[in-house]
């Protein structure tokens, strides 16, 4: 399947998807950009949960960072906020989970994420929740007084409006240089190169991107490593923010019940996403104990050694 390209005249250039004073030039192309090893500014220990690496750290870090060291430094990083779905997906799908554990960072964006890292007995500090879509309004937040420059990417063009104007009207002197709503296709090459030729002219310093899981993942990776810049995943937060979905209340937040909330509110898109992924999400995390149990006793000496 190929993706839909509109008639170059009907189809706004990427020079015209920049907004908020910026004046699009001619960006070099970011060629080869490595997408593993140390990041800067950043030590946390990792802990693994269905197979996969998380950084055991807190949000307010994970906002500091992010605004003082990624956007500042263009760091070529994929950011993810990963809960139990991708956890299950990854799972059942060889192809990514190799992705979520070659290329990028994690964090646990579920709480039963956290309650499974947290279950590892170890040294170290507890694993907090790192919500994606609270990542997103604070480090909106905190990146006006520095001028961090932000791209929106996903969601309906209707929802991107009103996102705009509410980011505007919610934190007065954000900036907001471009946003761009892609066609709902397969991820191709066509796909990543045309959101890379409307991002580039715009020069953003962080690239948000709202296209749902796994889409999101696998587009995210390749946006990192093309602009040479922090792409954040954040899922739903464009919705929420928007006011386009109900976002559930801080209390539910914190409970580690969010997931029913949504799914009371959008049950024809969501029951498999938490009814089956949740079951699914179980089932890894029981095995993985396992395996380390078995682990564990072979590497023990045996008694009367």
């Amino acid at each position: 399947m190929t993706l839909y390209t509109p008639p170059t005249a009907d189809r706004p250039q990427p020079q015209q998807r920049c907004t908020n004073g910026t004046e699009p030039t001619s960006a070099d192309a970011a060629g080869s950009v490595p997408r593993h090893g140390p990041l800067p500014g950043w030590d946390a220990e990792t802990r693994f949960v269905g197979s996969l690496p998380f950084q055991v750290t807190h949000l307010d870090d994970v906002v500091d960072w992010v605004v003082n060291v990624a956007a500042r430094n263009h760091l070529p990083i994929n950011a993810r906020f990963l809960n139990a779905w991708n956890v299950a997906l990854a799972r059942e799908d060889a192809d990514y989970r190799r992705l979520l554990v070659q290329e990028g960072i994690n964090f646990p964006d579920g709480t039963p994420v956290a309650w499974a890292m947290n279950s590892q007995r170890g040294p170290g500090r507890p694993a907090g929740r790192v919500r994606g879509p609270t990542v997103f309004s604070d480090v909106i937040r905190k990146g006006v007084p520095s001028g961090v420059r932000h791209y929106l990417l996903g969601g309906s063009p209707e929802v991107l409006e009103q996102l705009v104007r509410a980011l505007s009207a919610d934190y007065p002197g954000v900036r907001i240089v471009g946003r761009y709503s892609p066609p709902y296709a397969p991820v191709t090459s066509a796909y990543v190169r045309d959101c890379v030729d409307r991002i580039q002219p715009c020069r953003p310093d962080i690239v948000w991107v709202g296209l749902g899981t796994p889409k999101q993942d696998l587009v995210g990776a390749d946006l990192a490593a093309a602009l040479g810049l922090a792409v954040l995943n954040v899922g739903a937060a464009f919705d929420f923010a928007a006011g386009a979905v109900r976002e559930a209340p801080p209390w539910v937040q914190k409970s580690g019940f969010e997931w029913l909330f949504r799914l009371a509110a959008e049950p024809r898109r969501l029951w498999r996403r938490y009814l089956i992924g949740n079951v699914q999400f179980l089932a890894a995390v029981v095995a993985e104990r396992g395996n380390d149990r078995r682990l564990k006793r072979a590497l023990e000496p045996e008694r009367g050694e």
